[in-house]
């Protein structure tokens, strides 16, 4: 996995090897404010003395990147005087490294603003947990219900109930039964009832009775915020005592997120937030204003349409993709959820007998798949905006390691097992059989290749070794001054 990373930084990034155009383009939650926000770190770096002129240059910069970023204005005065107060209070300017004391405080401030620590669900050791979600119409609210419970499930043995109280929407019920169904748990079907009330207390009965621990209840949104649908909500919140009152916000709405979390937040008084779409989002405005405004934490965010693309939000790992720092820790997480772990040891053994084939690589390209694309890899190492400008800059497509796969596919046997054999009339039958170019295949196999070297040099390492260097390549692929 790590080896296959390192080739597409090697191939796709480094400014001596050129790129016609094959990996996948890249765009994260806060790619406007990360591209900022590295611009202004990189102009105070490695500065011995800083004025106050620089001073206020910086976070004037610093405010209207966090503008343009859709974050509540509200929330931008009070970031700027924060920073501005602990950099004059700790004498920031005429310390040794004021450099560095300034990014380190600007870190310090989202941190801070983005909610400290993860927060996990309040689950209660024995009994019932009633968790309740809210929000608006079309900000994913069911669809999160169903990733929660999945969430849940996959980290524990718990027995979940799945509710729906929207009496509104034309197929809510069925919505969500399906996707009860998809994530393995049950679901309260209450045959199309038109009382919330009793929906509410027929659900909690059933709950007990047949020994739930927890029971995640949806429901209604509207497209704009009105009195009726809050009494509503306020009546099945009191009805239903909940532990966790969960708001389900649009990322894209930006600082309208921050605007609709305070309205949800004084009728029931919201414990904690999911942020949906923020693949999608290349702002940020809205994690960074919803817990300021509303005080309760994020506790997930979505991460694509996929029922398992829900993640833990980590604020310090969140403030150091923004400041282009990468965030090497939840790389390391999301490789010991997807990689399957028999085949790495299988891929261990063919590495020290040097046995490693096309079906072992296409394997590798599967499980970088699962961890969110060479996008999905790339986007948690440091100083990743000036590799996006680049990747974008070469028309980069969405599907290299899917045409990859498909190119191997296309292959039989013996070719896989023996690449050598693959020459001028198997590359063109390969390529149609793909659906890619014969080009297409040619750098494939050159990739392999290149895996098959880097193979050898680990044979003398030991079991998952890795060279020295390693690490000090990587660093040397990335952008000059980020790293």
């Amino acid at each position: 996995m790590i080896l296959l990373t390192y080739q597409v930084i090697d191939r796709y990034i480094s400014p001596r090897v050129s790129c016609p155009g094959a990996i996948v383009y890249w765009r994260n939650m806060f790619g406007t404010l990360n591209e900022r926000l590295e611009k202004i770190v990189r102009s105070v770096r490695g500065k011995a003395i800083i004025s106050e002129a620089d001073l206020d240059l910086t976070l004037r910069e610093i405010r209207i990147a966090l503008l343009e970023a859709d974050v509540a204005l509200v929330v931008v005065r009070e970031f700027i005087n924060n920073v501005k107060a602990n950099i004059i209070g700790k004498e920031v300017l005429k310390s040794i490294k004021p450099d560095q004391m300034i990014i380190k405080l600007v870190q310090d401030e989202l941190i801070q603003i983005l909610g400290t620590n993860n927060q996990p669900l309040k689950i209660v050791k024995n009994g019932l947990t009633k968790i309740l979600f809210c929000g608006l119409q079309g900000s994913g609210k069911t669809t999160t219900v169903a990733k929660l419970a999945y969430h849940i499930q996959k980290e524990s043995k718990k027995k979940i109930l799945l509710v729906s109280a929207d009496i509104y929407r034309p197929a809510a019920q069925d919505q969500l039964k399906i996707l009860s169904k998809q994530v393995n748990v049950e679901f309260f079907d209450h045959q199309n009832s038109q009382s919330v009330e009793i929906i509410t207390s027929e659900s909690l009965l059933f709950a007990e009775k047949n020994l739930f621990d927890i029971i995640l209840f949806d429901t209604a949104g509207r497209q704009v915020i009105d009195e009726v649908m809050m009494l509503e909500l306020q009546k099945i919140h009191k009805q239903l005592q909940p532990q966790e009152t969960i708001l389900v916000a649009d990322s894209l709405t930006g600082q309208d997120a921050a605007n609709i979390a305070k309205s949800f937040n004084e009728a029931v008084t919201i414990t904690g937030s999911i942020l949906t779409r923020v693949d999608g989002d290349g702002r940020g405005g809205a994690a960074l204003s919803i817990k300021s405004i509303t005080g309760a934490p994020i506790k997930f965010i979505g991460t694509g349409e996929k029922i398992e693309q829900l993640e833990a939000f980590y604020p310090d790992r969140i403030a150091n993709r923004i400041l282009g720092m990468g965030d090497i820790a939840s790389l390391v997480a999301k490789a010991s959820e997807n990689i399957d772990q028999a085949e790495m040891e299988s891929l261990t053994k063919k590495m020290s007998k040097g046995t490693f084939d096309l079906d072992d690589f296409a394997k590798q390209l599967k499980q970088m798949g699962k961890m969110g694309g060479v996008s999905g890899i790339i986007s948690m190492l440091p100083g990743i905006s000036k590799a996006q400008k680049l990747m974008a800059e070469n028309k980069i497509s969405d599907d290299l390691i899917n045409h990859q796969i498909a190119i191997i596919n296309s292959m039989t046997k013996k070719e896989r097992a023996n690449p050598d054999s693959i020459k001028a009339s198997r590359k063109i039958r390969i390529s149609k059989g793909s659906g890619t170019k014969v080009q297409d295949v040619n750098k494939l196999l050159k990739q392999f290749l290149q895996s098959q070297k880097m193979m050898k040099k680990m044979k003398s390492m030991g079991k998952g070794g890795l060279p020295n260097d390693f690490m000090r390549k990587l660093q040397g692929k990335l952008p000059p001054n980020i790293h």
